[in-house]
């Protein structure tokens, strides 16, 4: 691949994921407001509401796009990315029934649109440069994190939370517009994949980085669902304040995963094992934080595990796959993820019901810890398996 063709590869995978996420997450935390301040739904309906996203996307990115061959995948890629775009709009005008099959919808287009731009991403056949292109989809991701809660926060100075989908839209379209110019590697046919799904599951290759991402993918689902409702109902902060924060903690986000793209480590278990640290320190200072200040610090905290988590798993997945099983690992890795997120707000729904948005900080320590065990043990079986 020449340089010239590099960068562009480049400028599409970093355009198209900035706007891809940064809809996605006003929708994810924006949806919880309205849903508590517009329709007044308890904290489990808020749960549950905030699930279909996840729960869609997992269908889809589980169920279609792992067993679609080449030629197909790019086409329900375009037909997602145009669903996305009408769809995304109609969230201004969404009642409380509308808003559960429009995020149902938009859910699903995702699902197939993320495992995607993740297999485009490490499709080059160089390792180095695979491992780059991963770490900038991730930093993509961040970045757009950064400006999507601070851009609404603005919005929100101004407009109402109905009207914040009218300005969004934009980047729903401009999802449509990219997704045209996505050109995707061969692949094998979809039989030979499909026959290795259950080897690839339950694999310790698949299991290490799945229950590394698991790690800090469950924290981070109960922060956007709650975390903009703790700040306002422990802390007295605004709607616009509320949002704010979120730009705060994906600063730090995106810094660790712009370092991740300058410098891919060789060593991942290393940042592996400070994720851990900081997950554990920053949902403990959030537990006894009694002011909005310490809860700024405590996001500034996580915000670094959930810039570093991501990318190294996808280095994980990539260093653990080969070419012809990476596209069903990616779409596995992506819907699973997406299908316990929409399971972790139901459950976390109830939790806080029971014993408060603190305390469910609290609780979320143990679960870092069991994950990393979990990460570990499966981590030592590749190495004993590699070294047999």
């Amino acid at each position: 691949m020449s340089k010239n063709e590099f960068l562009y590869l480049a400028t599409v995978i970093f355009t198209l994921t900035f706007a891809i996420r940064a809809s996605n997450n006003m929708l994810i935390t924006t949806i919880p407001l309205i849903s508590a301040y517009i329709f007044h739904f308890s904290s489990v309906l808020i749960g549950v509401l905030s699930s279909i996203l996840s729960i869609s996307s997992f269908i889809s990115s589980f169920f279609v796009n792992s067993r679609l061959d080449n030629s197909r995948r790019r086409e329900l890629f375009l037909i997602s990315s145009a669903t996305y775009a009408v769809v995304f709009p109609l969230f201004f005008v969404a009642n409380c029934i509308l808003i559960f099959i429009l995020s149902f919808i938009a859910g699903f287009s995702l699902g197939i649109l993320f495992p995607n731009i993740i297999t485009l991403s490490g499709s080059l056949n160089d390792r180095k440069m695979s491992e780059r292109m991963l770490a900038l989809y991730t930093t993509a991701l961040s970045l757009s994190l950064i400006i999507s809660p601070g851009l609404e926060s603005l919005i929100l100075q101004r407009f109402s939370l109905r009207e914040a989908f009218i300005f969004f839209s934009f980047l729903a379209f401009l999802v449509l517009f990219i997704s045209l110019k996505v050109r995707f590697p061969e692949s094998h046919e979809r039989r030979e994949i499909s026959a290795k799904a259950r080897e690839i599951l339950f694999s310790p290759r698949f299991l290490a980085p799945f229950f590394n991402n698991l790690m800090y993918d469950i924290p981070f689902a109960f922060i956007e669902v709650f975390g903009g409702i703790y700040a306002i109902e422990y802390f007295h902060a605004s709607y616009s304040m509320a949002t704010f924060l979120f730009t705060l903690y994906f600063l730090t986000s995106f810094i660790g995963r712009a370092l991740f793209t300058l410098r891919a480590p060789s060593n991942v278990f290393r940042i592996i094992l400070l994720n851990v640290a900081l997950s554990v320190i920053g949902l403990f200072l959030a537990f006894i934080s009694f002011n909005v200040i310490l809860y700024v610090i405590s996001l500034l905290i996580l915000g670094m595990p959930h810039g570093l988590t991501y990318p190294s798993s996808l280095v994980l997945i990539r260093r653990n796959f080969r070419d012809e099983e990476r596209s069903a690992a990616n779409s596995y890795f992506t819907g699973i993820l997406m299908g316990l997120g929409g399971i972790v707000p139901i459950i976390m729904g109830g939790i806080v019901s029971l014993i408060g948005i603190r305390l469910s900080f609290l609780a979320l320590t143990i679960v870092v810890i069991v994950f990393f065990s979990l990460f570990f043990i499966k981590q030592r079986e590749i190495k004993n398996k590699e070294s047999s």
